[in-house]
């Protein structure tokens, strides 16, 4: 039998938001059998608590919004999904700001901190998620689609295709086998370069930086802006180096391995450890939470 699991201790992080360029101090606290994943926002209140439940997503735009009364969490999907992958059941998370910092663009800043000191068991058994039939959900334009089959055993499968001579077709997988922490972790967010300036008109990737995040540079771009570029982010010695504005790659496929961190984090928003067989196609977190919702409610009805 599997029992429930929180952390031992308490671990704070702190940083900027990818998105708003917030500053935030976000603690995660060991927490109760049957609590959960749930967030506190302490400069709201403590009565401002937000589930982590796909039917509090209130925004999907380049990452994964919760939503619960006047309280919102911005940016959640890597701190779920090293969770997730740790197999932690309950834990409670205080952050004093909108957006959960971004760190080092992935999630490995938490599985380093959590893996440490290992996890705490606790007396009462795991209530995985099951399903009795098929969630699926495509989008027929861009041919993206999100699987869920019922299965005995958990299993994730992605391949990704930005149509990009850099990045190439990339897949990646995992189950609960795969070590998540050395495997899928260390795996940074990404962007295209032809991208930045519409994220930064728009209000996104304020706090972005070739420290926590991957840039593609998919055609030959004139060196000045790449100066301009680096002086935008405080690292004028920038270069592209085999088409990304990084020093190197942590993977060869480590953009795949990154949707697969998504994809995990996300799910986790179907209340908890979902069995199910997961093929995911260029799925991102619109359709991800979308078909966490889709199970949600039908569990709901049950």
């Amino acid at each position: 039998m599997t029992y429930q699991t929180t952390i031992k201790k308490e671990y704070t992080f702190e940083g900027k938001g990818l998105h708003s360029g917030k500053i935030s101090k976000m603690k995660l606290k060991p927490a109760a059998a049957g609590t959960g994943i749930r967030f506190v926002r302490v400069d709201i209140g403590p009565d401002a608590v937000v589930e982590a439940l796909a039917t509090n997503v209130s925004s999907t735009a380049r990452s994964t919004t919760l939503s619960q009364g006047e309280a919102s969490i911005q940016t959640i999907e890597h701190l779920l999904s090293a969770l997730t992958g740790l197999g932690v059941d309950n834990v409670e998370v205080e952050i004093d700001n909108v957006e959960a910092p971004i760190l080092d663009g992935s999630a490995k800043p938490y599985t380093d901190a959590i893996c440490a000191d290992g996890l705490q068991i606790l007396d009462e058994p795991r209530k995985f998620i099951e399903i009795d039939r098929v969630f699926e959900w495509t989008n027929p334009e861009t041919g993206a689609y999100l699987r869920l089959e019922p299965s005995e055993t958990t299993e994730y499968n992605l391949k990704i295709d930005f149509n990009s001579k850099v990045m190439g077709v990339q897949q990646a997988h995992w189950n609960p086998s795969v070590d998540f922490a050395t495997e899928i972790a260390p795996c940074r967010t990404f962007c295209f370069f032809h991208e930045i300036e519409y994220l930064l008109a728009h209000n996104l990737i304020k706090g972005g930086d070739v420290d926590n995040a991957l840039v593609i540079v998919e055609h030959p771009v004139p060196e000045e802006r790449i100066k301009q570029l680096g002086a935008m982010i405080g690292r004028p010695e920038i270069k592209v180096k085999d088409g990304y504005l990084v020093d190197s790659l942590h993977f060869s496929n480590e953009c795949s391995r990154h949707k697969m961190l998504d994809l995990i984090g996300d799910l986790r928003l179907t209340g908890g450890f979902l069995k199910a067989k997961v093929t995911a196609f260029k799925s991102g977190h619109t359709i991800n939470t979308k078909v966490a919702r889709m199970v949600c409610e039908a569990l709901a009805t049950k």
